[in-house]
């Protein structure tokens, strides 16, 4: 069976693109997911345009892509709202197959900036994090120094400045996060194209499942 892409609208206010691997419906087994946020650039009502970057348009065009994506899209002149995209991830994964143990959490500029937010608000929910070209507030990302994290950025970006992100990686790291920084020295602000284009993330995330985590090893 072919993976196939489709798009949906759902009450929760993002309509989205769903990814199903090929496999998917001859099978009774869980998958991995990721959650895919895009950047300012593709909001709207066009779902086609979540298709530019990123993950759903990754899906489609490598060989068998062993994970459920969910690509929601924000509407125009909005910012991403942490609580709109769990629900919209409780819906998805009440109505189809996700291993819960296996979902990770991307993003890309804008996007990149949200699935910080997002990790930092929900610190159990995910398996593994990769924001590319984002940032965030370092004072709160010890919340998540236990989940696995892989940062990428451009050297030369000039939307948002490298130091974005150096700033969540060095917070990190001072409270003993599990953390991996790539810069690219030559990239501008298209710092994803060869980031998603590389087996090795996807080899990475699927090493990752959610673990338990005491009160002790979180930070405040």
């Amino acid at each position: 069976m072919k993976p196939f892409q489709k798009s949906f609208t759902q009450t929760v206010g993002y309509q989205y693109l769903l990814f199903l691997p090929e496999g998917y419906l001859d099978s009774r087994e869980n998958w991995p997911a990721i959650l895919f946020l895009h950047g300012a650039g593709e909001r709207g009502n066009d779902i086609n345009k979540v298709k530019t970057h990123g993950i759903p348009k990754v899906a489609v065009k490598r060989d068998r892509f062993p994970f459920i994506a969910v690509s929601p899209q924000c509407p125009m002149g909005e910012f991403w709202v942490s609580d709109m995209l769990i629900e919209l991830l409780n819906e998805v994964e009440e109505a189809h197959r996700v291993d819960r143990d296996r979902v990770y959490l991307t993003g890309i500029s804008m996007g990149g900036y949200a699935a910080w937010q997002l990790a930092i608000e929900n610190p159990e929910r995910f398996a593994a994090l990769v924001p590319i070209c984002g940032g965030g507030n370092p004072d709160e990302v010890c919340r998540i120094r236990h989940l696995p994290t892989w940062v990428f950025h451009g050297a030369k970006d000039p939307i948002v400045p490298l130091s974005e992100s150096e700033e969540m990686v060095n917070a990190l790291k001072r409270c003993g996060g599990n953390v991996r920084f790539a810069v690219y020295p030559h990239a501008g602000h298209d710092s994803w194209t060869e980031t998603y284009d590389n087996p090795e993330l996807y080899e990475w995330l699927l090493q990752h499942r959610i673990q338990p985590v005491s009160p002790e090893g979180r930070g405040p």
